[in-house]
């Protein structure tokens, strides 16, 4: 039974948990993924919004409207149509929107709470998991107070998608996998409520994110690794002989949960293998012809996905002194820590008392990080180029940090060395706190768009295009899936958020409502999505060229992330002479196209 003092500091931890993920959390602008989210959990379809003929940006944007008549087939059918994704958070996410009801200005934090929320919740199932599989309060709270500052955490709890979700599944199935463990060590059956159980949490977990049947392999490496440790009388087993539980009830009880979860992931094959836009929404992970870049890409990739478990100061600062001072500073931090964190996990893995925890979330993270890189240089689908498919190991790796830093903790005078350089001594409390320190004041990082800033950054383009153009405009992309749509969409919800009406304001007094509104929809863009071919690209620019014929003149033309060949010539429209700023996630080109 947890005490008062236990239960305060889990509250203290959790309390920063929600205050981190909550902090800032409508400021950052939306990407891709998030208006997918946003959009098939309003029960809509991107299909609603045309192509191949000009558009305003209200038009562009109804499908972010909420319909009341929208209910759960609505979102079944849709994201089953126009996505590779699995629907159990989305159906979450649907009754959670009907429940709040979004609008306009409350849809981004109103998307985003729910991730935040379950990013909050795992602060105390981390704790208990680690209470249970390592028999110590200690090690609990050190994995809940690292959860709550990781700012890996905070970068996917502020994002409107599935991964919060899926880490708390992941707990939950580690439970199922310890539990499963400390019966196979006392040589006793699981019991069948929990066999059951761990049945159900895997498929949710596939149902939630097909990639958690990663999660599922490593578990299987981690029980053969404990497997493996107590025929090598590596770890403690009871000496009760019973050679028939042994060899049948225990084995059969989990290779049960092995049928159980095959047949429960199976169910969704043939809508994965269906959908026919997985390949075009998953290229991006895909590796060509290998460069020597994409033979040590993975390496690294891996390394800085790992880094920000517990460390990300601001090195995405626009600023440079910023970035080389946080760069210092981060290198000088894990010079210092990670000595000392190697070694208290040398002593986690000597102690009888942690050993078997150590090994089993050891096995884990170690068995996912081959099946990365197996992916990566066996199969050339490098899933370390997207550092949120971590999630899928996300809660072991607390865990082992968890174990070590109660090892610290424990530890009067802790010493750091690495190499020849002097070695630095503190109190292992200290210690604690500075790792803690480091990863709280990283989570503000993350929080504050100053590290995991968003690929997309339309609110940079947004003004380029207000200074520059001073004529109607009309911004034009390629279409091939809902990413390219939600790409417009980005540009669209940040132009109507930066709020057109006080960028004229300042030149006009417009102070009636109606008129502000007339004034909005005068400089609002119009937008163009030209569906793209494989088979025949020369179809998206004839498109472009229709549209144009069909506009008034004067006219500046952005092509925006414009995936075909151009000839403007014709259509009397003339190159920027400027170079302008590059923005992330956007490439741009603006043509200004005169009268006839």
């Amino acid at each position: 039974m947890i005490n008062k003092k236990q239960l305060l500091l889990l509250f203290l931890w959790t309390a920063i948990a929600f205050i981190l993920r909550f902090a800032n959390l409508e400021s950052k602008p939306l990407w891709t993924d998030e208006f997918s989210t946003l959009v098939f959990s309003l029960g809509n379809s991107f299909r609603g919004v045309p192509i191949d003929r000009a558009i305003d940006l209200s038009t562009l944007l109804q499908p972010l409207q909420l319909r009341p008549d929208a209910d759960t087939a609505d979102v079944l059918r849709n994201l089953l149509l126009e996505s590779n994704h699995p629907p159990v958070y989305f159906m979450l996410a649907h009754w959670w929107m009907r429940l709040f009801g979004p609008t306009e200005d409350s849809l981004v934090w109103i998307g985003r709470a729910l991730p935040a929320l379950l990013g909050v919740i795992s602060v105390p199932a981390i704790y208990f998991l680690g209470n249970f599989a390592f028999n110590s309060r200690l090690v609990g709270q050190c994995a809940a107070a690292m959860m709550a500052v990781s700012p890996y955490g905070i970068y996917l709890a502020q994002e409107a998608r599935h991964y919060t979700l899926g880490i708390l599944l992941v707990i939950a199935s580690l439970f199922c996998l310890t539990l499963a463990v400390k019966k196979l060590q006392i040589r006793a059956p699981m019991p069948v409520w929990v066999l059951l159980l761990w049945v159900v949490i895997n498929c949710l977990g596939i149902a939630v994110h097909y990639f958690f049947t990663l999660t599922l392999c490593a578990e299987a490496i981690a029980l053969i690794a404990v497997i493996w440790h107590q025929f090598n009388e590596k770890l403690p087993i009871s000496n009760s002989q019973q050679p028939n539980i042994w060899q049948f009830q225990i084995i059969w009880r989990l290779f049960a949960v092995a049928i159980g979860t095959l047949a429960g992931g199976l169910v969704w094959l043939p809508v994965f293998l269906s959908n026919k836009y997985g390949s075009e929404l998953t290229n991006w992970i895909v590796s060509g012809d290998r460069t020597f870049i994409d033979w040590i890409g993975p390496i690294f990739q891996a390394l800085a996905g790992w880094i920000t478990v517990m460390s990300l100061l601001p090195v995405e600062s626009p600023n440079l002194a910023v970035v080389v001072a946080s760069a210092i500073g981060m290198a000088i931090f894990l010079i210092w820590a990670l000595p000392l964190l190697r070694g208290a996990l040398k002593t986690s893995l000597k102690t009888s008392d942690t050993r078997l925890g150590t090994v089993i979330f050891g096995g884990f993270v170690l068995g996912a990080i081959f099946l990365f890189f197996s992916f990566a240089y066996i199969l050339g689908i490098d899933l370390t180029r997207g550092a949120r498919y971590n999630f899928v190991y996300f809660p072991g790796a607390i865990l082992l940090l968890g174990a070590t830093l109660a090892v610290i903790f424990n530890t009067p005078t802790v010493k750091s060395k690495w190499f020849n350089l002097p070695a630095v001594e503190m109190a292992g409390k200290k210690a604690v706190l500075l790792i803690l320190a480091m990863g709280f004041f990283s989570s503000v990082t993350v929080n504050s768009n100053l590290g995991y800033r968003k690929y997309y950054k339309p609110d940079i383009l947004i003004p380029i295009i207000r200074e520059v153009s001073k004529v109607p405009v009309l911004i034009a992309t390629t279409q091939k899936t809902h990413v390219e749509i939600g790409e417009l969409m980005g540009i669209g919800w940040e132009w109507e958020r930066s709020s057109a009406t006080d960028f004229v304001a300042d030149v006009t007094d417009v102070t009636d409502v109606r008129k502000k509104e007339e004034v909005k929809t005068f400089d609002s863009p119009l937008f163009l999505l030209a569906n793209q071919r494989r088979d025949a690209p020369e179809i998206a620019a004839g498109t472009l060229y229709k549209t144009l014929s069909q506009l008034e003149r004067p006219l500046d033309l952005w092509l925006v992330n414009f995936r075909a060949p151009v000839n403007l010539a014709a259509q009397k429209c003339q190159l920027e002479s400027r170079d302008l700023p590059a923005v992330d996630g956007y490439e741009y080109q603006v043509y200004h196209c005169s009268k006839s």
